[in-house]
Protein backbone atom coordinates (compact mmCIF):
# COMPACT_ATOMS: atom_id res chain seq x y z
CA UNK A 1 0.00 0.00 0.00
CA UNK A 2 3.02 2.33 0.28
CA UNK A 3 3.98 2.01 -3.39
CA UNK A 4 3.25 4.89 -5.77
CA UNK A 5 2.62 2.50 -8.69
CA UNK A 6 2.34 -1.29 -8.91
CA UNK A 7 4.12 -1.74 -12.23
CA UNK A 8 5.77 -4.59 -14.02
CA UNK A 9 8.50 -6.48 -12.17
CA UNK A 10 10.70 -6.88 -15.25
CA UNK A 11 11.10 -5.99 -18.91
CA UNK A 12 10.16 -9.60 -19.71
CA UNK A 13 6.81 -9.24 -17.91
CA UNK A 14 6.05 -5.94 -19.67
CA UNK A 15 6.91 -7.37 -23.11
CA UNK A 16 4.83 -10.51 -22.51
CA UNK A 17 1.77 -8.51 -21.47
CA UNK A 18 2.15 -6.03 -24.34
CA UNK A 19 1.92 -8.93 -26.79
CA UNK A 20 -0.88 -10.78 -24.94
CA UNK A 21 1.01 -13.79 -23.61
CA UNK A 22 2.44 -15.00 -20.35
CA UNK A 23 6.14 -15.09 -19.48
CA UNK A 24 6.41 -18.86 -20.13
CA UNK A 25 5.27 -18.49 -23.75
CA UNK A 26 7.61 -15.51 -24.30
CA UNK A 27 10.57 -17.54 -22.97
CA UNK A 28 9.55 -20.58 -25.06
CA UNK A 29 9.44 -18.47 -28.23
CA UNK A 30 12.81 -16.88 -27.39
CA UNK A 31 15.13 -19.43 -25.77
CA UNK A 32 18.23 -17.76 -24.39
CA UNK A 33 17.07 -14.20 -25.11
CA UNK A 34 18.15 -11.50 -22.65
CA UNK A 35 15.04 -9.32 -22.34
CA UNK A 36 16.91 -6.67 -20.35
CA UNK A 37 19.18 -5.71 -23.26
CA UNK A 38 17.82 -2.97 -25.52
CA UNK A 39 17.74 -3.94 -29.19
CA UNK A 40 17.42 -7.69 -28.59
CA UNK A 41 15.33 -9.17 -31.41
CA UNK A 42 12.56 -11.45 -30.22
CA UNK A 43 9.56 -13.38 -31.53
CA UNK A 44 6.14 -12.44 -30.11
CA UNK A 45 2.50 -13.40 -30.65
CA UNK A 46 0.23 -11.25 -32.80
CA UNK A 47 -1.76 -9.63 -29.99
CA UNK A 48 -4.71 -8.52 -32.09
CA UNK A 49 -6.29 -5.13 -31.55
CA UNK A 50 -9.60 -3.45 -30.90
CA UNK A 51 -12.98 -5.16 -31.16
CA UNK A 52 -14.80 -4.83 -34.47
CA UNK A 53 -17.88 -3.21 -32.88
CA UNK A 54 -19.14 -1.66 -29.66
CA UNK A 55 -20.26 -4.16 -27.05
CA UNK A 56 -24.05 -4.11 -26.61
CA UNK A 57 -24.27 -6.95 -24.06
CA UNK A 58 -22.02 -9.21 -22.00
CA UNK A 59 -22.64 -12.76 -20.83
CA UNK A 60 -20.60 -14.30 -18.02
CA UNK A 61 -20.78 -18.11 -18.02
CA UNK A 62 -19.71 -19.31 -14.57
CA UNK A 63 -19.77 -23.02 -15.48
CA UNK A 64 -17.59 -22.53 -18.54
CA UNK A 65 -15.34 -19.87 -17.02
CA UNK A 66 -15.92 -17.52 -19.92
CA UNK A 67 -17.03 -13.99 -20.76
CA UNK A 68 -18.72 -13.37 -24.11
CA UNK A 69 -19.29 -9.95 -25.67
CA UNK A 70 -22.02 -9.33 -28.25
CA UNK A 71 -22.69 -6.46 -30.64
CA UNK A 72 -26.05 -4.73 -31.23
CA UNK A 73 -27.09 -7.54 -33.64
CA UNK A 74 -26.42 -10.11 -30.89
CA UNK A 75 -23.40 -11.42 -32.82
CA UNK A 76 -20.52 -12.75 -30.75
CA UNK A 77 -17.56 -10.37 -31.15
CA UNK A 78 -15.31 -11.53 -28.28
CA UNK A 79 -14.74 -14.58 -26.11
CA UNK A 80 -12.51 -14.37 -23.03
CA UNK A 81 -11.36 -17.09 -20.62
CA UNK A 82 -12.11 -15.91 -17.09
CA UNK A 83 -11.78 -16.64 -13.40
CA UNK A 84 -15.23 -16.24 -11.90
CA UNK A 85 -15.87 -16.30 -8.16
CA UNK A 86 -15.35 -19.27 -5.87
CA UNK A 87 -17.31 -21.55 -3.58
CA UNK A 88 -16.75 -19.16 -0.66
CA UNK A 89 -17.38 -16.00 -2.68
CA UNK A 90 -19.51 -16.78 -5.74
CA UNK A 91 -20.20 -14.27 -8.50
CA UNK A 92 -23.62 -12.58 -8.25
CA UNK A 93 -25.85 -14.65 -10.53
CA UNK A 94 -28.45 -12.59 -12.36
CA UNK A 95 -28.99 -9.59 -14.60
CA UNK A 96 -26.72 -6.60 -14.02
CA UNK A 97 -25.27 -3.72 -16.02
CA UNK A 98 -22.02 -1.86 -16.44
CA UNK A 99 -21.96 1.07 -14.05
CA UNK A 100 -18.60 2.59 -15.04
CA UNK A 101 -15.20 1.78 -16.51
CA UNK A 102 -11.94 2.90 -14.85
CA UNK A 103 -8.54 2.45 -16.49
CA UNK A 104 -5.47 2.23 -14.24
CA UNK A 105 -7.61 1.98 -11.09
CA UNK A 106 -6.38 2.03 -7.53
CA UNK A 107 -7.59 -0.91 -5.43
CA UNK A 108 -9.11 -0.58 -1.98
CA UNK A 109 -8.26 -3.67 0.05
CA UNK A 110 -10.75 -3.88 2.91
CA UNK A 111 -10.40 -7.14 4.88
CA UNK A 112 -13.79 -6.51 6.54
CA UNK A 113 -15.46 -6.93 3.12
CA UNK A 114 -13.49 -10.09 2.27
CA UNK A 115 -14.18 -12.50 5.15
CA UNK A 116 -12.39 -15.40 3.45
CA UNK A 117 -9.00 -13.67 3.75
CA UNK A 118 -8.46 -14.96 7.31
CA UNK A 119 -6.39 -12.97 9.81
CA UNK A 120 -6.69 -9.19 9.52
CA UNK A 121 -4.05 -7.29 11.46
CA UNK A 122 -4.82 -3.95 9.83
CA UNK A 123 -7.63 -1.92 8.41
CA UNK A 124 -8.34 -0.98 4.82
CA UNK A 125 -5.44 -0.18 2.48
CA UNK A 126 -5.29 1.61 -0.86
CA UNK A 127 -3.13 -0.20 -3.43
CA UNK A 128 -1.71 2.06 -6.15
CA UNK A 129 -2.66 1.75 -9.80
CA UNK A 130 -0.63 -0.43 -12.12
CA UNK A 131 -0.85 -3.70 -14.01
CA UNK A 132 0.18 -5.72 -10.96
CA UNK A 133 -2.35 -4.39 -8.49
CA UNK A 134 -5.14 -6.85 -7.57
CA UNK A 135 -7.58 -5.50 -10.21
CA UNK A 136 -4.98 -5.01 -12.91
CA UNK A 137 -5.21 -2.43 -15.68
CA UNK A 138 -8.98 -1.83 -15.74
CA UNK A 139 -12.04 -2.07 -13.48
CA UNK A 140 -15.47 -2.46 -15.12
CA UNK A 141 -17.86 -1.74 -12.27
CA UNK A 142 -21.14 -3.64 -12.27
CA UNK A 143 -24.49 -2.61 -10.85
CA UNK A 144 -24.03 -5.38 -8.24
CA UNK A 145 -22.30 -3.38 -5.49
CA UNK A 146 -18.54 -4.13 -5.10
CA UNK A 147 -18.50 -6.53 -8.08
CA UNK A 148 -16.80 -5.99 -11.38
CA UNK A 149 -14.97 -7.39 -14.36
CA UNK A 150 -11.28 -6.58 -14.07
CA UNK A 151 -7.74 -7.34 -15.11
CA UNK A 152 -5.35 -9.54 -13.18
CA UNK A 153 -1.67 -9.34 -12.34
CA UNK A 154 -0.90 -12.93 -13.34
CA UNK A 155 -2.31 -13.96 -16.75
CA UNK A 156 -1.21 -17.58 -16.40
CA UNK A 157 -3.68 -18.08 -13.53
CA UNK A 158 -6.80 -16.94 -15.41
CA UNK A 159 -9.37 -19.78 -15.38
CA UNK A 160 -7.11 -21.80 -13.05
CA UNK A 161 -7.67 -20.06 -9.69
CA UNK A 162 -10.59 -18.62 -7.76
CA UNK A 163 -11.60 -15.04 -7.09
CA UNK A 164 -13.59 -13.31 -4.38
CA UNK A 165 -16.74 -13.05 -6.48
CA UNK A 166 -15.53 -10.82 -9.28
CA UNK A 167 -14.79 -11.75 -12.87
CA UNK A 168 -11.05 -11.71 -13.67
CA UNK A 169 -9.63 -11.49 -17.18
CA UNK A 170 -6.09 -11.04 -18.42
CA UNK A 171 -5.18 -7.36 -18.41
CA UNK A 172 -5.17 -7.25 -22.21
CA UNK A 173 -8.66 -8.80 -22.45
CA UNK A 174 -10.01 -6.53 -19.70
CA UNK A 175 -8.61 -3.45 -21.47
CA UNK A 176 -10.07 -4.55 -24.82
CA UNK A 177 -13.49 -5.11 -23.22
CA UNK A 178 -13.25 -1.89 -21.19
CA UNK A 179 -12.66 0.14 -24.35
CA UNK A 180 -15.73 -1.36 -26.04
CA UNK A 181 -18.36 -1.17 -23.25
CA UNK A 182 -20.18 1.81 -21.83
CA UNK A 183 -22.27 2.47 -18.74
CA UNK A 184 -25.66 0.79 -19.07
CA UNK A 185 -24.51 -2.23 -21.11
CA UNK A 186 -26.35 -5.30 -19.73
CA UNK A 187 -24.25 -8.03 -18.08
CA UNK A 188 -25.88 -11.42 -17.48
CA UNK A 189 -24.08 -13.70 -15.02
CA UNK A 190 -25.32 -17.27 -15.40
CA UNK A 191 -24.38 -20.74 -14.22
CA UNK A 192 -24.46 -21.89 -17.85
CA UNK A 193 -25.06 -20.09 -21.13
CA UNK A 194 -28.50 -20.06 -22.74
Amino acid sequence: SRLQHVGYESAEEAIAEKFHMDNDLLRTLNPGADFSVAGTQIVVANGGGELSAAVASVEVDVSEGAVRAFDASNQLIAYYPATIGSGDAPAPIGEHSVRAVAFDPTYRYDPARLPTFGQRDHGALDIAAGPNNPVGAVWIALSAETYGIHGAPNPSQISKTQSHGCIRLTNWDAVELGRAVRAGVPVAIRETSV
